[in-house]
């Protein structure tokens, strides 16, 4: 059967490798660490390192993934689910969305904008089809109305 060979560097000098390309999450840094074959120690010994010299930092980690999520046009909900998932704490999120505030009713207009190019859904069926595409993307009934109806009053 295949054996995984140990890693060659250590890893405080894996997660800084990760962490020079991007930010991490502390539970993300960890994944990817142990899917590397560092043992649980080890791993553990590399965050405690990242986190004592400020490489790693959940909050900054947040509001990156929240400034990426906006620009591809995702919604407050969608960015909460994906945090959520990469098991950042529920306060840092919300601090990380004070700290980043957006104009959610807007940036909604905007995605339908670009979706739809302006064009009114000439049925129930296409409008449905709008809403849940604005949905998926992560915005709340409020903000899709909004950008649905205003896109309507240009």
């Amino acid at each position: 059967m295949f054996q995984r060979k140990p890693p060659t560097l250590s890893s405080k000098e894996a997660a800084i490798q990760l962490l020079s390309r991007r930010d991490h999450g502390e539970y993300e840094l960890y994944q990817k660490l142990s899917s590397k074959g560092y043992d649980d120690d080890a791993i553990q010994e590399a965050v405690n390192f990242c986190l004592d010299h400020h490489y790693l930092d959940d909050l900054r980690f947040a509001k990156s993934q929240i400034r990426q999520h906006v620009y591809k046009g995702h919604g407050e909900r969608r960015i909460r689910q994906e945090l959520k998932q990469k098991r950042v704490t529920e306060s840092v999120i919300e601090k990380a969305f004070e700290e980043e505030p957006q104009d959610w009713f807007e940036l909604a207009k905007h995605a339908a904008e670009k979706k739809f190019k302006g064009i009114e859904a000439k049925d129930q069926k296409e409008y449905a089809k709008q809403v849940r595409f604005l949905q998926y993307r992560g915005y709340s009934f409020e903000q899709i109305n909004y950008a649905l109806s205003s896109e309507n009053e240009e």
